[in-house]
């Protein structure tokens, strides 16, 4: 349910191609910074959102999703489920078109708000793993 393969499709080719990666650092060591890495191979524009608004894989970070002067089209969030609720409601109040929710990351509250908000939803998987398995090529 969470992690239906049709949705997972739908969020990765024709949703859009910005994703804002919240939790996203310089810190190489964090899944973040490698899910990132892999995006931006497979097309997708990646847009840090972490207080520290670090530039990150070249990409100009911004402290909060609100901060973010242009449209994003998914959000992928990096944060602990108990952070989690707060983030894909921001997601909605911005307008984005789908929340990711990271291996690990779970919230069945938040899951339902954003799904009757009108947005796609994925929670407990990687877009980085489930990117390569749909065959696009990376760039």
């Amino acid at each position: 349910m969470y992690g239906d393969p049709a949705t997972v499709r739908k969020i990765l080719t024709e949703l859009g191609d910005t994703w804002a990666v919240v939790g996203l650092s310089s810190n190489q060591g964090r899944a973040a910074y490698g899910v990132a890495e892999v995006l931006q191979r497979f097309g997708k524009r990646i847009v840090p959102v972490h207080p520290k608004a670090e530039t990150v894989h070249g990409e100009r970070g911004y402290a909060s999703l609100d901060a973010i002067p242009f449209e994003v089209d998914v959000v992928d969030v990096f944060v602990n489920s108990d952070l989690a609720g707060a983030v894909a409601d921001e997601a909605v109040g911005i307008g984005a078109k789908a929340v990711w929710f990271q291996l690990g990351v779970v919230d069945e509250a938040a899951y339902e708000r954003t799904r009757a908000a009108g947005l796609d939803m994925v929670m407990d998987r990687c877009p980085a793993i489930e990117i390569p398995r749909l065959g696009p090529s990376p760039r």
